[in-house]
């Protein structure tokens, strides 16, 4: 079984690798940036000139890249080199209308089968192959998927027909941000009567309100290290298309609509390209703690 991997960016090259270390057959690479494609064909993978040849030569194809555009795109070119023994994985972040297009464009013009299998976690889970894996297809597609999905990752769950991978990843994604935004508005004001981040993190680890994202980032927070590893443009790109899926349903989501307030600013203060943590900053603003701040200090 040969697979085909579009899209070597921050994530996709990571799982990327994995499938070429662990794959037993042949893996066909594209990218449009071609040192992408280059650092993948060293590591054992074949070089591909287009999306299209990637199809061509593949059983099971992937596509990992960062808009709904680029991935309609993506898969309207293969579309002639699909046919009903091939398997279509669409494991981008992109708006589940969209998804389901593709998915339909897949499915009712070529016979292949399709899903959708957006991912979870961070960069190092890519790396480390560690994954989680919301996978949106029909029973026999996904028996056929899973153990390709099982060189990326190691939580792997169907949430059940096309499009409900991304609209699980759109939900958990958002949830995430909404706690952030929470977590980061609680830290300040205990950070402005006196208690450390470390005291915090801690007090806040034996209760209720423990969260993964606090005890992941607050290390990071301490410490002013924004390094990215989920930027604040790619975070306010996925709950956008949380606010757009939600007004499709005429649902009001007051808590989604803070934490893009909080992803905004962020932006607006030069953060975008910083790791989503770095929303604290914005929180911050015009407290004590903005004028003492690590990254006031970077500045001066």
């Amino acid at each position: 079984m040969k697979i085909g991997f579009v899209g070597l960016g921050t994530m996709g090259g990571a799982m990327c690798a994995n499938i070429v270390k662990k794959h037993q057959d042949k893996v066909y690479v594209y990218d449009v940036q071609e040192e992408r494609v280059r650092e993948l064909e060293a590591a054992g993978a074949i070089a591909c000139e287009s999306s299209l040849a990637v199809a061509e030569s593949s059983d099971i194809i992937i596509t990992m890249v960062p808009r709904s555009e680029h991935s309609l795109a993506v898969w309207e070119e293969m579309l002639p080199a699909l046919t009903r023994d091939k398997t279509g994985i669409d494991m981008s972040t992109i708006d589940p209308d969209v998804s389901l297009k593709i998915a339909r464009l897949v499915q009712e013009r070529t016979g292949a089968g399709f899903a959708d299998c957006p991912v979870v976690k961070s960069k190092a889970a890519a790396i480390s192959g560690k994954l989680g894996i919301y996978a949106g297809c029909t029973e026999d597609v996904f028996d056929r998927i899973y153990p390709v999905l099982s060189y990326m990752g190691e939580n792997i769950i169907r949430m059940g027909e096309n499009g409900k991978g991304i609209i699980m990843k759109i939900c958990q994604n958002a949830l995430s941000h909404e706690i952030q935004a929470a977590v980061n508005e609680t830290l300040t004001l205990a950070q402005l009567n006196g208690i450390s981040v470390d005291d915090f993190a801690r007090a806040v680890s034996y209760g209720g309100a423990r969260n993964y994202y606090l005890e992941s980032k607050y290390e990071a927070i301490r410490d002013g290290d924004y390094e990215p590893a989920f930027p604040v443009e790619y975070a306010l790109k996925d709950l956008k298309i949380c606010e757009r899926l939600s007004k499709s349903c005429n649902f009001s989501m007051p808590a989604l609509c803070q934490a893009i307030s909080i992803l905004n600013k962020a932006a607006d203060m030069g953060l975008a390209k910083a790791d989503n943590c770095a929303c604290i900053e914005a929180v911050r603003q015009g407290t004590s703690l903005d004028k003492n701040s690590k990254m006031q200090q970077k500045k001066q």
